[in-house]
């Protein structure tokens, strides 16, 4: 009998359930679970990924160098401290690897993307929630629960999923607050989706121990292809490059990626459509009494009045071939996060939504 066993806690690990993305029996669904870009990828950036079908016996770059250029360029950035990801995910969890384990402690808040908790778990260090403040990071309270235990700190702004998004001065008072051997990962994966934001890039510039990750999953809409890239001060880029496979991004995914990202028209066109329906969709929701935070990415967190009208409003959204996203995994039982969709998506959800609350009884 074997006695092959994985590490201590590995099995204590909950696997990451994804949103929902068809229902058995229904061909006419509408997927709005999992905050992905309804008018998908740009023409460029598909044609780009199709060019490379006769190359597929050839290995992609290591150094990523042509997509990290064009994001130097597009987000103005240094393009030697620009490193390349399969999916944001990987630089999630090669920061556990390189900066914690047993005996750490890995913060982040209490409903944040649960891939900051599983990840350090997979390393042996501390998960730690810290408690928000009206579905918002509390600056003050992580900063009381740091410690020198404390190496790193993951803020995804804006959040998902509630939304919510700290304002720069907060976030400086945080970096400012933070031990001296604390790295804060500021995850802007929803970053394009705010006016002028550069995802606090700049901050990693005037600061040593703040690193940014971004992904092409949700405004450059390439969530199938994993793609995703981080900028850090060059001492933290360097030793993630040692932990990276060298071939970790492929072919066709860089030069979508490239494509994507130099397309500054299509994303302003996606972020400016985006904001017409996000208002929208808010404005519906509050209007039949279902409470909403205004959001600052690409879905809206739709707060009911109990978890059980919660998931009476899964059903029935469900049973008209609307998925959304029950966010129970992230200490929100009674609220369900919606994507913003094409028009015709919202309204059908509007529609749905009202005549179950014209008959909903508590």
């Amino acid at each position: 009998m074997t006695r092959i066993k994985p590490q201590p806690g590995v099995m204590d690990i909950e696997l990451y359930v994804s949103g929902k993305g068809h229902i058995k029996g229904q061909s006419n669904t509408v997927k709005l679970s999992s905050n992905e870009n309804p008018w998908g990828a740009s023409k460029d950036a598909r044609r780009a990924y199709q060019s490379l079908a006769g190359e597929l016996h050839v290995y992609p770059s290591s150094d990523h160098v042509a997509l990290r250029t064009a994001i130097s360029e597009v987000h103005n950035v240094d393009a030697e401290r620009v490193i390349c990801s399969n999916g944001s995910d990987e630089l999630i969890s090669l920061l556990c690897q390189a900066y914690a384990g047993a005996g750490d402690e890995v913060l982040f808040t209490e409903h944040g993307f649960l891939m900051y908790k599983l990840c350090a778990q997979g390393v042996g260090a501390t998960p730690v929630a810290v408690s928000e403040m009206e579905r918002c990071t509390d600056v003050d309270a992580v900063l009381a629960v740091a410690n020198e235990n404390t190496k790193l700190v993951f803020i995804a702004n804006p959040n998902n999923p509630t939304g919510t998004m700290v304002p720069e001065q907060d976030v400086v008072r945080l970096v400012d607050g933070l031990p001296n051997h604390t790295l804060l990962v500021l995850d802007g994966a929803y970053a394009e989706y705010v006016d002028g934001f550069d995802g606090h890039a700049s901050l990693v510039d005037d600061r040593d121990n703040v690193f940014i990750t971004r992904t092409f999953s949700k405004i450059y809409g390439l969530g199938g292809l994993r793609l995703g890239w981080g900028y850090g001060p060059a001492e933290i880029v360097n030793t993630l490059h040692r932990l990276r496979g060298p071939f970790n991004v492929n072919a066709s995914v860089l030069a979508a990626g490239e494509a994507a990202v130099l397309d500054t028209d299509y994303t302003t066109k996606c972020r400016k459509t985006n904001a017409k329906w996000s208002k929208f969709l808010r404005k519906k929701l509050l209007g039949m009494g279902i409470a909403c935070d205004a959001s600052q990415a690409n879905f809206v967190l739709a707060r009911f009045g109990s978890e059980a009208e919660a998931d009476a409003a899964d059903q029935v959204l469900s049973d008209a071939g609307l998925l959304v996203r029950a966010v129970k995994s992230y200490g929100l039982a009674e609220c369900l996060r919606i994507t913003v969709g094409k028009g015709a998506d919202c309204k059908r959800v509007v529609s749905v939504l009202q005549e179950f609350k014209d008959g909903w009884i508590a």
